[in-house]
């Protein structure tokens, strides 16, 4: 007879079990901050942030809202870093997809960079990363300032100097209110999302890529290219983040600001993203859109008595707790060890007394 396995050695349990442990304990701490402020409101304002649009009395503008939450949603599913897709938009006059790609490329070769660091010299990819971020950062800010406004620091606006970079909304806006920010960027990411799971979980070169992540000594003994795992999977992480500065600043909804002086954040929220997700691409759509969620939803506060930073505190704690979940798969695991250990001792023990009187 087929032994029944625990529940709690099932991946995706897991994964949801410790998502919403990391969920539920980021909400505590954040309730917790909102009565030290003010007892009296700390249940409207926790509330608040937890609705985001649908603090919104008409279906329209919950809609619409949605909607801004969405176009945000896309590029940190993608964990966007890169933003040069803006050049060939403005400067170059080219049309979204060439801009797309563009966008691809630079983020590709920024990841190949980090990977041919890691791989021939064994540099932390962190740390090379970070620093090729600044490198990025101002390097974008450079070229942008040629397609900068006169009177401000802001790059064109894009709808009204190439309309052709638009990403089209494929029916999208519509359904949203007419906002016109939410584009075909939004289910593509998801897409992608999906032929990253099924890159990854099913075809060879994915498993040795996860090989290579878990133990690259352990994938070059049975024969893989560790150092070409290596690269290549920098390289897609590349490519994935400047895509989703692509999804973002295609949709017009915001203008890069040449005289910005720190990395944009959404790609550091990526990380935990992952990590909420589970490691896994299905589970961090879900992570993604919760993040932005709960990020949006700080606006609706009462600022005369709460700071809107409230929000970015209780993400900040989530992604913070999110570094404990294979902590807490690992707990999960032991748990089941030692559940699956009694049930053989009592097993043992019962046939034993079995035998005993036979």
């Amino acid at each position: 007879m087929k032994e029944k396995k625990s529940i709690l050695t099932n991946g995706l349990f897991q994964s949801i079990v410790s998502a919403i442990i990391c969920i539920l304990l980021g909400l505590l701490v954040g309730y917790l901050v909102l009565l030290a402020i003010n007892p009296a409101g700390a249940g409207k304002a926790i509330q608040a942030i937890v609705k985001n649009y649908l603090n919104y009395p008409t279906k329209m503008a919950q809609m619409k809202y949605l909607g801004n939450t969405l176009v945000k949603t896309a590029p940190l599913l993608m964990c966007a870093l890169s933003i040069n897709c803006l050049y060939g938009a403005l400067a170059l006059k080219w049309s979204w997809l060439p801009c797309m790609l563009l966008a691809l490329a630079a983020g590709a070769l920024w990841g190949l960079i980090v990977g041919l660091l890691k791989a021939y010299r064994n540099v932390n990819e962190v740390i090379s990363g970070i620093m090729l971020n600044w490198i990025g950062l101002y390097l974008v800010n450079t070229l942008l300032s040629n397609v900068k406004e006169s009177t401000s620091p802001y790059t064109y606006a894009l709808g009204k100097t190439n309309k052709a970079a638009m990403l089209p909304g494929g029916g999208l806006p519509a359904v949203f209110s007419n906002n016109g920010y939410v584009t075909i960027a939004i289910p593509l990411s998801i897409i992608i999302a999906v032929l990253i799971d099924i890159l990854l979980t099913k075809t060879k070169f994915g498993y040795e890529l996860r090989a290579t992540g878990f133990n690259k000594e352990a994938a070059r003994y049975a024969g893989m290219n560790e150092k070409r795992n290596l690269i290549m999977t920098l390289v897609i992480g590349g490519a994935l983040a400047g895509l989703g500065a692509a999804f973002y600043y295609l949709s017009g909804y915001e203008q890069w600001e040449v005289t910005t002086s720190s990395v944009p954040g959404m790609g550091f929220n990526g990380i935990a993203a992952t990590f909420l997700g589970g490691l896994n691409p299905i589970g961090t759509i879900f992570a993604s859109y919760f993040l932005q969620h709960i990020m949006s939803g700080g606006s609706y506060l009462d600022k005369n008595i709460y700071p809107s930073q409230i929000a970015d505190l209780i993400t900040a704690i989530i992604i913070y707790l999110c570094g404990f979940v294979l902590f807490m798969k690992t707990v999960m695991n032991r748990m089941a060890a030692s559940k699956n250990e009694k049930k053989l001792r009592r097993t043992g023990a019962e046939s034993k007394k079995g035998g005993e009187k036979a």
